[in-house]
Protein backbone atom coordinates (compact mmCIF):
# COMPACT_ATOMS: atom_id res chain seq x y z
CA UNK A 1 0.00 0.00 0.00
CA UNK A 2 1.19 3.52 -0.84
CA UNK A 3 1.88 5.41 2.43
CA UNK A 4 0.49 8.95 2.39
CA UNK A 5 0.66 11.64 5.07
CA UNK A 6 -2.26 14.06 4.93
CA UNK A 7 -1.58 17.61 6.17
CA UNK A 8 -4.73 19.73 6.42
CA UNK A 9 -6.22 22.88 7.92
CA UNK A 10 -9.41 21.48 9.47
CA UNK A 11 -11.79 18.55 9.81
CA UNK A 12 -13.63 19.26 6.56
CA UNK A 13 -10.36 19.31 4.61
CA UNK A 14 -9.43 16.04 6.32
CA UNK A 15 -12.66 14.42 5.15
CA UNK A 16 -12.14 15.72 1.60
CA UNK A 17 -8.52 14.55 1.55
CA UNK A 18 -9.45 11.07 2.75
CA UNK A 19 -12.21 10.87 0.14
CA UNK A 20 -9.79 11.83 -2.64
CA UNK A 21 -7.27 9.21 -1.52
CA UNK A 22 -10.00 6.57 -1.26
CA UNK A 23 -10.95 7.02 -4.92
CA UNK A 24 -7.47 6.25 -6.28
CA UNK A 25 -7.09 3.10 -8.44
CA UNK A 26 -5.60 1.46 -5.35
CA UNK A 27 -7.49 3.13 -2.47
CA UNK A 28 -5.28 4.72 0.16
CA UNK A 29 -5.88 5.34 3.86
CA UNK A 30 -3.43 7.96 5.17
CA UNK A 31 -0.93 6.61 7.65
CA UNK A 32 -0.39 10.08 9.17
CA UNK A 33 -2.84 12.94 9.79
CA UNK A 34 -1.06 16.26 10.36
CA UNK A 35 -3.43 18.93 11.68
CA UNK A 36 -2.98 21.66 14.26
CA UNK A 37 -5.32 24.46 13.30
CA UNK A 38 -5.19 26.41 10.09
CA UNK A 39 -2.89 27.34 7.23
CA UNK A 40 -0.29 28.95 9.50
CA UNK A 41 0.69 25.55 10.88
CA UNK A 42 0.90 24.04 7.40
CA UNK A 43 3.04 26.85 6.02
CA UNK A 44 5.37 26.96 9.02
CA UNK A 45 6.07 23.24 8.71
CA UNK A 46 6.95 23.12 5.01
CA UNK A 47 10.56 22.11 5.76
CA UNK A 48 9.24 19.21 7.86
CA UNK A 49 6.94 18.15 5.04
CA UNK A 50 9.93 18.25 2.65
CA UNK A 51 11.92 15.95 4.94
CA UNK A 52 9.00 13.57 5.41
CA UNK A 53 8.45 13.42 1.63
CA UNK A 54 11.89 11.83 1.28
CA UNK A 55 10.36 8.73 2.87
CA UNK A 56 6.74 8.83 1.68
CA UNK A 57 4.12 10.88 -0.14
CA UNK A 58 2.92 14.00 1.69
CA UNK A 59 -0.34 15.62 0.57
CA UNK A 60 -0.68 19.17 1.89
CA UNK A 61 -4.20 20.49 1.30
CA UNK A 62 -4.85 24.19 1.91
CA UNK A 63 -7.18 27.03 0.88
CA UNK A 64 -6.17 29.83 -1.48
CA UNK A 65 -8.22 32.33 0.56
CA UNK A 66 -7.18 35.91 -0.36
CA UNK A 67 -3.96 35.08 -2.21
CA UNK A 68 -4.08 36.13 -5.85
CA UNK A 69 -3.61 32.68 -7.41
CA UNK A 70 -2.30 29.16 -6.65
CA UNK A 71 1.02 29.91 -8.36
CA UNK A 72 1.63 32.82 -5.97
CA UNK A 73 0.76 30.74 -2.92
CA UNK A 74 3.00 27.88 -4.03
CA UNK A 75 5.89 30.28 -4.61
CA UNK A 76 5.39 31.83 -1.16
CA UNK A 77 5.22 28.50 0.65
CA UNK A 78 7.88 26.59 -1.28
CA UNK A 79 10.36 29.35 -2.11
CA UNK A 80 13.02 28.73 -4.71
CA UNK A 81 14.04 25.31 -3.43
CA UNK A 82 12.92 22.54 -5.81
CA UNK A 83 9.84 20.68 -4.64
CA UNK A 84 10.40 16.97 -3.85
CA UNK A 85 8.46 14.69 -6.19
CA UNK A 86 6.56 13.16 -3.27
CA UNK A 87 5.41 16.51 -1.82
CA UNK A 88 2.02 17.55 -3.16
CA UNK A 89 0.84 21.03 -2.25
CA UNK A 90 -2.76 21.18 -3.47
CA UNK A 91 -4.79 24.34 -3.21
CA UNK A 92 -8.59 24.68 -3.06
CA UNK A 93 -9.75 27.82 -4.93
CA UNK A 94 -10.68 29.75 -2.90
CA UNK A 95 -11.69 27.43 -0.07
CA UNK A 96 -12.44 23.75 0.27
CA UNK A 97 -16.11 24.77 0.45
CA UNK A 98 -15.91 25.48 -3.29
CA UNK A 99 -15.20 21.78 -3.80
CA UNK A 100 -18.15 20.98 -1.56
CA UNK A 101 -20.45 23.27 -3.55
CA UNK A 102 -19.28 21.81 -6.86
CA UNK A 103 -21.22 18.56 -6.45
CA UNK A 104 -24.73 19.84 -7.11
CA UNK A 105 -26.35 16.42 -6.79
CA UNK A 106 -24.98 15.84 -3.29
CA UNK A 107 -25.64 19.47 -2.35
CA UNK A 108 -29.33 19.06 -3.11
CA UNK A 109 -29.41 15.92 -0.98
CA UNK A 110 -27.93 17.93 1.88
CA UNK A 111 -29.72 21.29 1.76
CA UNK A 112 -32.83 20.54 -0.29
CA UNK A 113 -34.26 22.29 -3.33
CA UNK A 114 -34.12 25.94 -2.21
CA UNK A 115 -31.44 28.39 -3.32
CA UNK A 116 -29.33 28.65 -6.46
CA UNK A 117 -26.15 26.60 -6.58
CA UNK A 118 -23.10 28.30 -8.14
CA UNK A 119 -22.21 26.99 -11.61
CA UNK A 120 -18.50 27.79 -11.08
CA UNK A 121 -17.76 27.73 -7.34
CA UNK A 122 -14.03 28.34 -7.84
CA UNK A 123 -14.97 31.85 -9.00
CA UNK A 124 -16.72 32.75 -5.74
CA UNK A 125 -14.85 35.33 -3.61
CA UNK A 126 -15.97 33.60 -0.38
CA UNK A 127 -17.26 30.04 -0.97
CA UNK A 128 -17.85 29.34 2.73
CA UNK A 129 -20.12 32.35 3.19
CA UNK A 130 -21.97 31.46 0.00
CA UNK A 131 -22.49 27.95 1.33
CA UNK A 132 -23.69 29.23 4.71
CA UNK A 133 -26.25 31.46 2.97
CA UNK A 134 -27.58 28.40 1.17
CA UNK A 135 -27.56 26.43 4.42
CA UNK A 136 -30.01 28.94 5.93
CA UNK A 137 -32.56 27.59 3.43
CA UNK A 138 -31.95 23.94 4.37
CA UNK A 139 -34.36 21.77 6.37
CA UNK A 140 -34.26 22.63 10.05
CA UNK A 141 -32.04 19.78 11.36
CA UNK A 142 -29.36 20.53 8.76
CA UNK A 143 -29.72 24.28 9.25
CA UNK A 144 -29.23 23.91 13.01
CA UNK A 145 -25.97 22.01 12.45
CA UNK A 146 -24.52 24.33 9.80
CA UNK A 147 -25.68 27.85 10.66
CA UNK A 148 -24.55 29.69 13.78
CA UNK A 149 -27.06 30.74 16.39
CA UNK A 150 -27.93 34.42 16.64
CA UNK A 151 -25.26 36.23 18.67
CA UNK A 152 -22.73 33.39 18.45
CA UNK A 153 -19.09 34.33 17.91
CA UNK A 154 -18.33 31.45 15.53
CA UNK A 155 -18.98 31.90 11.81
CA UNK A 156 -20.71 28.53 11.57
CA UNK A 157 -22.94 26.17 13.50
CA UNK A 158 -21.63 23.88 16.24
CA UNK A 159 -22.31 20.82 14.09
CA UNK A 160 -20.73 22.21 10.91
CA UNK A 161 -17.69 19.93 10.71
CA UNK A 162 -19.46 16.80 11.95
CA UNK A 163 -22.37 17.26 9.54
CA UNK A 164 -20.21 17.96 6.49
CA UNK A 165 -17.67 15.26 7.33
CA UNK A 166 -20.42 12.62 7.41
CA UNK A 167 -21.92 14.02 4.19
CA UNK A 168 -18.55 13.97 2.39
CA UNK A 169 -18.06 10.34 3.40
CA UNK A 170 -21.51 9.22 2.29
CA UNK A 171 -22.74 11.49 -0.53
CA UNK A 172 -20.10 13.85 -1.95
CA UNK A 173 -18.65 12.63 -5.25
CA UNK A 174 -15.22 13.98 -6.29
CA UNK A 175 -15.73 13.06 -9.94
CA UNK A 176 -18.98 15.01 -10.18
CA UNK A 177 -17.53 17.92 -8.22
CA UNK A 178 -14.44 18.16 -10.43
CA UNK A 179 -16.65 18.92 -13.43
CA UNK A 180 -17.42 22.33 -11.86
CA UNK A 181 -14.16 22.94 -9.97
CA UNK A 182 -10.94 23.19 -12.00
CA UNK A 183 -8.82 23.29 -8.83
CA UNK A 184 -10.34 20.01 -7.67
CA UNK A 185 -9.89 18.47 -11.12
CA UNK A 186 -6.19 19.39 -11.04
CA UNK A 187 -5.79 17.87 -7.58
CA UNK A 188 -7.44 14.59 -8.60
CA UNK A 189 -5.33 14.40 -11.75
CA UNK A 190 -2.08 14.99 -9.88
CA UNK A 191 -2.92 12.41 -7.23
CA UNK A 192 -3.67 9.79 -9.87
CA UNK A 193 -0.44 10.57 -11.73
CA UNK A 194 1.60 10.10 -8.58
CA UNK A 195 -0.28 6.92 -7.65
CA UNK A 196 0.58 5.42 -11.03
CA UNK A 197 4.25 6.40 -10.66
CA UNK A 198 4.63 4.58 -7.34
CA UNK A 199 2.38 1.62 -8.19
Amino acid sequence: MMPVALAIEDDLSKAIGKRLLAELPTPVVPNLILQKGGFGYLKSRMNSWRELSQRQIVLVLTDLDRVACPVALSADWLGKTPRPANLLLRIAVREVESWVLADHVAMRQLIGSKGTLPPQPDDLPDPKQHFLKLAKLAPRPIRQDLVKESGAVASQGMGYNACLTAWVQSDWNPERASERSPSLARTRRRLKELALQVA
